[in-house]
């Protein structure tokens, strides 16, 4: 894309009033990061390598929303995020669910204190559950009682033995490298893992049980107690992540999975784990990049050249 459309057409103005909404919805429930989940693991079971129509290669195309992709056990918990945005559509039908969904991300990133994302909109939604991406093209944590991550499902094998393998095989079959996996590994600096969901981390820690948590504009936070984060402070976006991982004083009860902890082991993704563990600048600057790439993966613009706001 070489240009886009920024003017007041009627879609420019509902993506505007799509966006205080979604700024509303953010403000009252402080449930940034799994809206940030949603739009990741709907953009992220792209496979550049898949030939045919759109949408055939899967992305960014709200196909998550239909069953049987949203009962994928990976997406476990993302239906209660798609309920909290279905007010949006609802209220603005001429904006796409694919949009809603990656605006809420979009800006769940920005308003707890993360870079501003030079994100497009007009995507054209996926209609059926037909449309839905296979099972098994998003990425594990940890290994499965064989030993191995991801599986021979999806679109193509992702298993491995190693952390760091199966990473690879998972995001460059999206068509991303080193540097934008490291960065939007990033992103675990907000948020938590659930037991119920993911099977990984704790019922609660003493950072996640009802303590106060802040937010980026200097509130404390009103949240559901529960889970295990990788961060102290788990509602802002910063480079906690990694200044956290690689300190061996760091609280024990703070999340180090196999996929964390190969960012700075493997010497490829170390190089980028490192430098943004020494720079926040330059951390938001990779992530704003990748995140959106991640964000565009598999879309269909209408307009082709897509709408920014």
């Amino acid at each position: 894309m070489t240009s886009t459309s920024s003017d007041t057409s009627p879609l420019s103005k509902d993506l505007k009033k799509a966006e205080g909404m979604i700024d509303d919805i953010l403000d009252e429930t402080n449930c940034g990061p799994v809206f940030v989940r949603l739009a990741w693991h709907d953009s992220g079971t792209f496979d550049a390598n898949v030939q045919g129509d759109w949408p055939v290669a899967g992305g960014a195309i709200a196909s998550i929303r239909f069953e049987p992709e949203i009962l994928h056990g990976a997406n476990a918990g993302l239906s209660n995020a798609v309920k909290l945005l279905e007010p949006v559509k609802e209220a603005i039908p001429s904006v796409s669910y694919a949009d809603i969904f990656q605006m809420a991300s979009s800006r769940a990133i920005e308003l707890a204190g993360g870079p501003k994302i030079d994100m497009i909109y007009g995507r054209v939604d996926a209609t059926s559950s037909e449309q839905c991406s296979p099972e098994g093209n998003l990425p594990d944590a940890e290994a499965s009682e064989d030993g191995k991550f991801g599986g021979e499902g999806g679109t193509a094998s992702t298993e491995d033995t190693s952390p760091n393998g199966h990473l690879r095989k998972v995001f460059y079959r999206m068509g991303l490298n080193d540097e934008e996996i490291v960065a939007l590994s990033g992103a675990h600096t907000f948020g938590r893992a659930y037991k119920d969901r993911s099977g990984l981390g704790a019922e609660s820690t003493k950072f996640t049980d009802g303590s106060k948590q802040m937010r980026a504009d200097g509130k404390e936070a009103k949240y559901i107690p529960g889970g295990s984060s990788w961060t102290k402070q788990f509602l802002i976006f910063d480079n906690s992540y990694f200044t956290t991982l690689p300190d061996d004083s760091a609280d024990p009860e703070l999340l180090k999975l196999s996929s964390d902890k190969t960012l700075f082991d493997d010497k490829g993704f170390a190089v980028y784990a490192e430098k943004f563990r020494d720079s926040q600048d330059d951390f938001f600057a990779s992530y704003a990049k990748a995140h959106k790439k991640l964000s565009e993966l598999g879309c269909k613009f209408d307009p082709e050249e897509g709408i920014k706001i």
